[in-house]
């Protein structure tokens, strides 16, 4: 019921209102409207029914009541600060707590990227004064590897038996230290440097599967396409604000302050986390029982899996064709992830700043496409097309789109085309996000995330050996030598998903 409902009651006792159980006792508990109108034994009651109301005031005033204000504008003071009290208790109380833990995992997905592409930039002044050649470098870049194939499977079953919160609250406290920790690394040595990297790798790596562990638990079914978009938007994002801040910093504050700045964001998120997540609403013991009611009601709940058929998973064609498809996607992705900035300043002779900016554009293309081609999918597939056939359409555009315009680079001749390229080149990526990394839960439901850690160790491997071998292939040829192998590779993986992949269930 409004105030001016109330006052409405107040004013004309004889006319028939109701007045609502909540009212009753906001107003009962109420303290007196004014000194100057009540003494100190007046008491307001307020009684009702449906049929009626009736108000009572048990008045001894000290001094004349035309001297007071009107009772009516006391309570309109009241009635008036009590709606706008309900309105704000509301905003707080409908806003999903699903949404906050969703928010969380994308910032952690923010601060991942960023921590990961801070070195791709760093890594030139790094060089300069550290006086490393390409092949050094590259070590330098691909020991985040070494860390990051580690925990990749390993962070799903921890995931599985402690729960998400703990895993992914470890995970961004550890890459974070690291992070802080590379400059001191550096200064004592390569050694340290290496190890410092290697332990930056084994944060991150833990940061999936938990995110995975978590929104499954957090998020309805009918709501985590939506909330996976949103979390792995953050990588892509985070790439973006990496890229984008990190020239700033250098020319500010010297290449050491990217690690100190980035690696106390760390902190900052976790102290939320710890407060704010759960690794499971029914853990949560400020969840509305509302909420708690729709995503426990709307998730679905599978038998956990207690034996591995290896030897059945490993005997599908569509399983081999995710792992190799996974290594020829990846082989490209992390060189342009690592090396761009690189490309940008030695080939197309852009300063610090200009690389770093210049780079931000196909990151931010590439979150924009990979919602887009998300989109694309659902469609198709709504509109009667078999999931193997856009699977296989989706990876395609994902491998020969990059292949494409990465065979154009050798071709241009300005710096604008040549970024042109690169940025059409992830635009075209992203559509892989709607092809092969949808296609584990299409065949293997209940497996989906075992054949994640199979098709991403395989990933990460080309990480490690495509980062390794660019700087390699550099020392000794040139670009259009890295970018040849890289289409060889997209081709590769374009012919095997098409062959052997499918978007029907093979595995029960």
């Amino acid at each position: 019921m409004s105030g001016r409902a109330i006052i409405s009651c107040f004013s004309h006792p004889s006319t028939s209102c109701y007045i609502p159980l909540s009212r009753r006792t906001q107003f009962a508990h109420a303290p007196p409207p004014s000194p100057l109108l009540l003494s100190r034994r007046s008491h307001l009651l307020v009684a009702g029914g449906r049929g009626g109301g009736k108000v009572w005031a048990n008045v001894k005033s000290e001094k004349n009541l035309s001297e007071s204000p009107k009772y009516e504008d006391v309570v309109v003071q009241k009635a008036r600060g009590l709606d706008d009290m309900e309105e704000e208790v509301k905003w707080w109380q409908v806003f999903p707590k699903r949404w906050v833990i969703v928010v969380l995992c994308f910032s952690a997905f923010l601060l991942c990227n960023m921590d990961r592409v801070n070195m791709s930039i760093a890594i030139l002044p790094m060089s300069a004064e550290y006086k490393w050649n390409p092949s050094t470098v590259g070590l330098i870049q691909s020991s985040f590897f070494w860390g990051y194939l580690l925990t990749q499977i390993a962070g799903g079953i921890w995931a599985d038996t402690v729960g998400g919160k703990q895993v992914l609250g470890f995970g961004v406290v550890w890459w974070s230290v690291a992070t802080a920790l590379t400059p001191i690394a550096a200064k004592l040595g390569l050694p340290f440097l290496l190890v410092a990297r290697v332990f930056m790798g084994i944060g991150e790596g833990v940061a999936m599967p938990a995110m995975n562990n978590i929104l499954s638990k957090w998020v309805p079914v009918s709501e985590r396409s939506r909330s996976l978009a949103l979390v792995y938007s953050g990588m892509y994002l985070g790439s973006v604000t990496g890229l984008a801040f990190s020239p700033f910093l250098i020319h500010q504050f010297g290449w050491p302050s990217v690690f100190y700045s980035f690696g106390s964001l760390g902190t900052v998120w976790f102290s939320v986390w710890l407060s704010k997540a759960h690794s499971s609403p029914l853990e949560d013991p400020e969840l509305r029982p509302e909420e708690k009611k729709l995503i426990t009601t709307n998730c679905l709940s599978k038998e956990p899996v207690k034996t591995i058929p290896w030897r059945l998973i490993l005997s599908k064609p569509p399983v081999w064709a995710l792992i190799a498809s996974h290594f020829c996607h990846n082989w490209g992705t992390f060189i342009l992830l690592t090396w761009m900035p690189t490309y940008y300043n030695q080939v197309l002779k852009f300063n610090l700043t200009e690389s770093g900016l210049f780079c931000v554009l196909p990151w931010f293309v590439m979150a924009l496409s990979a919602n887009v081609g998300g989109w694309i999918a659902d469609t198709l597939v709504s509109k009667g097309v078999s999931v193997t056939r856009v699977r296989k359409i989706m990876q395609t555009i994902g491998f020969l789109g990059p292949a494409f315009f990465l065979t154009q680079l050798s071709h241009v001749n300005s710096p604008f085309m040549a970024v042109l390229c690169m940025t059409c080149s992830q635009g075209t990526d992203a559509f892989s996000q709607s092809g092969l990394y949808s296609n584990h839960q299409d065949i293997a439901p209940r497996y989906s995330g075992i054949l994640l850690g199979l098709s991403n160790t395989a990933g990460v491997l080309a990480g490690v050996f495509g980062t390794a071998a660019t700087g390699y292939i550099l020392q000794h040829g040139s670009w259009d030598d890295v970018f040849k192998v890289s289409v060889g590779l997209y081709l590769v993986g374009t012919v095997v998903f098409n062959l052997f992949s499918t978007g029907e269930k093979v595995l029960e």
